[in-house]
C-alpha cells in the first residue's frame, strides 16, 4: 500500500470529537509513509473546487501533515470546516459549471436540482485521492453510499449528536452533547426552583429521540420524543403533580426539535436546506404556550440545542472518535470499502455504510420509553448492551 494518497472530509453539523479523527488517520497514515489530503468543507469542497483556479485550490484543499494535526484533537469543531452540500442534488451550481452538462430533477420544492457525481469524482481523480474517509452524519454517509456504488473506494464514520445513524449504537458527539445537557439542566434547576416554575427544555433530534431521552435517563426529568405522540394533557397533569410534591415547587422537562402531540403540528421555516430539512419553530415554546394557557403557571424555556455540540469533546467522543478514525484507516490498509465504523452490540465494528432509503435510526419505544409515564424506561436492563440499545 505504500505511496497511497487518502482524502478525509466532515460533513453535516460540527460535533466534538471530529479533530480526533482527522489527527489520528494523518497520524496512522503518514507514519506508513502515505499521503493524507484534507477536503474542507465538506461535499461542497469537491463540487465547489476549480483547479485552474489557485485560490479555489487554496479554499478547499488542505495536505494535512503531523505538524500541522498535532493540538487540533484539543479543541471541538472541525479543523477541516464543513457544510450542508448534497452533490447529487444541487439547486445551484458554481458559476464555471455549465448545468446542461449534468442530469437534472425536479426537487421536493418545484427547484431543479443536478447531480454532479461526474464532478466530484473527476476532482478525487485529479486529487489523485485513493480512499475516502467521509465523517457525517446521515445526511453526509447518505451520499459516502452514492460515491461508493458508482465504485469510489469510501470508509464512513458516523458522527450526529442525534446518534441516530443506522447500522451503529454510538456516534460521535453524542456523549458531550448528552453531558453538556446534563450539565446545563442541573445548573438551572436553582432558577427554576428559585422562582417555582416548570423549566421546558429544548434539544436537537430530529427524527429521533436519542439525546432527550439519554438526558432524561440521567436527569431523572420527563421528555417528548419524535417516535411517539404524547397526550399534552396528560404531561401537563404529571409535570403539575411532580411541581406540587416536590420541596422547591417545580417540574422539569426535555423535548426532543421533532417531540409532537396529539393535535399539534409541527411548524417549519426557511429554504430547505441541500438534503431537504427545514428548521423547526421551537417546540418547547408551542409546549410552553400549552401548559400556560391550562395551568397559568409560569416557565423557564431554554434552548439547549448549538451550545450541546460547542466546545472540546469529553472523555467517550475523544475515545470512540480516536478509534473509528484506527479502524478506517486499518480498513482501507485491508483494501476495504463501502464500511462504515460502528459500536455494535457494545463492541467496535466495521459495517455497511447504511442504505440512504432505510432514513435515521429510531428509538425502540416499546423498550426504552415508558408511554404512561413520559420517562426513559429503567427496568430489566441486565444482558443490555452499555449504551442502552435494546438487545
Amino acid at each position: 500500500m505504500a505511496g497511497k494518497k487518502i482524502g478525509i472530509l466532515t460533513g453535516g453539523g460540527d460535533v466534538p470529537g471530529l479533530n480526533a479523527v482527522i489527527k489520528n488517520v494523518v497520524y496512522r497514515a503518514t507514519t506508513d509513509g502515505h499521503e493524507v489530503t484534507g477536503i474542507r468543507l465538506g461535499w461542497k469542497g469537491l463540487t465547489d473546487l476549480n483547479f485552474d483556479d489557485p485560490a479555489s485550490v487554496q479554499r478547499f484543499i488542505l495536505p494535512l501533515t503531523r505538524e500541522n494535526t498535532r493540538r487540533i484533537d484539543r479543541t471541538g469543531g472541525t479543523f477541516l470546516h464543513t457544510s450542508r452540500t448534497n452533490p447529487s442534488k444541487m439547486k445551484r451550481l458554481p458559476d464555471f459549471l455549465n448545468p446542461s452538462d449534468y442530469p437534472s430533477a425536479p426537487g421536493k420544492d418545484g427547484a431543479t436540482t443536478y447531480d454532479i457525481t461526474k464532478r466530484v469524482l473527476s476532482n478525487l481523480e485529479r486529487l489523485e485521492i485513493d480512499n475516502l474517509v467521509a465523517i457525517g452524519g446521515d445526511d453526509t454517509l447518505s451520499y459516502a453510499a452514492v460515491l461508493d456504488k458508482a465504485g469510489f473506494n469510501v470508509i464512513g464514520i458516523p458522527k450526529t449528536m442525534d446518534n441516530d445513524v443506522r447500522n451503529t449504537e454510538y456516534c460521535i458527539g453524542f456523549s458531550t452533547a448528552v453531558s453538556r445537557a446534563m450539565d446545563a439542566i442541573q445548573r438551572q434547576r436553582t432558577t427554576v426552583g428559585s422562582h417555582e416554575r416548570v423549566g421546558i427544555f429544548r434539544v436537537f433530534g430530529r427524527d429521533a429521540g436519542y439525546t432527550a431521552l439519554y438526558t432524561a435517563y440521567v436527569t431523572s426529568i420527563r421528555c417528548g420524543i419524535p417516535e411517539y405522540k404524547f397526550n399534552v394533557e396528560h404531561m401537563i397533569d404529571l409535570l403539575m403533580t411532580d411541581k406540587k410534591n416536590n420541596p422547591s415547587n417545580y417540574a422539569l422537562v426535555i423535548l426532543s426539535e421533532g417531540a409532537q402531540w396529539e393535535g399539534y403540528q409541527i411548524k417549519e421555516y426557511g429554504e430547505p436546506d441541500a438534503f431537504g430539512h427545514r428548521k423547526k419553530f421551537s417546540v418547547a415554546e408551542a409546549f410552553s404556550d400549552e401548559l400556560i394557557k391550562s395551568t397559568g403557571a409560569e416557565t423557564v424555556v431554554s434552548d439547549l440545542t448549538y451550545d450541546l455540540r460547542s466546545g472540546a469533546p469529553d472523555f467517550l467522543d475523544t475515545m470512540v472518535a480516536t478509534t473509528f478514525g484506527t479502524m478506517a484507516y486499518d480498513a482501507i490498509t485491508q483494501h476495504k470499502h463501502g464500511l462504515m465504523a460502528s459500536i455494535s452490540e457494545g463492541k467496535f465494528a466495521m459495517v455497511g455504510i447504511p442504505d440512504p432509503k432505510l432514513g435515521p435510526r429510531k428509538l425502540d419505544v416499546e423498550h426504552m420509553y415508558n408511554k404512561e409515564r413520559y420517562r426513559p424506561s429503567y427496568t430489566s436492563k441486565e444482558g443490555w448492551p452499555m449504551l442502552l440499545s435494546h438487545p
